[in-house]
C-alpha cells in the first residue's frame, strides 16, 4: 500500500516511509517462507494448564447439556415437578445480593 501525500513533512513523512519499509519486509518474509515450504501466518501454543481448563469446561458443557435435555424431556412429558420452596429461596437470596443456599 502506498500513500502519496505531497503535504507530508517532518515526522509524518518519516513515519510514512518507515511504514512502507515494514510492509516491504513483511512481503519479502512471506515470499521467502512460502518458497521454503513453511506455512505463513500466526501460531499459538497453549500451556498444559490451559488444556486442562479447556477439558474441564468441555466436560461441564456436556454435563449441562445433558441436564437441560433431561429437564426438557420431563417438561414435555408433564412429569417435571419444580421445588417451589428452593426456587423462592434462590430468588430472594439473589435479590438481596447473597448466594443461593
Amino acid at each position: 500500500m502506498r500513500i502519496y501525500d505531497r503535504d507530508l513533512s517532518g515526522t509524518a513523512a518519516a513515519e510514512s516511509g518507515r511504514s512502507q519499509e515494514t510492509q516491504k519486509a513483511d512481503r519479502e518474509a512471506t515470499t521467502t517462507s512460502s518458497q521454503a515450504g513453511t506455512p505463513t501466518g500466526d501460531r499459538v501454543e497453549l500451556s498444559s494448564g490451559l488444556a486442562s481448563v479447556s477439558r474441564a469446561l468441555a466436560a461441564y458443557g456436556s454435563d449441562r447439556a445433558s441436564q437441560v435435555q433431561q429437564l426438557t424431556a420431563q417438561v414435555q412429558s408433564g412429569t417435571y415437578q419444580p421445588d417451589s420452596l428452593a426456587i423462592s429461596r434462590g430468588m430472594v437470596a439473589q435479590a438481596l445480593g447473597g448466594g443461593v443456599s
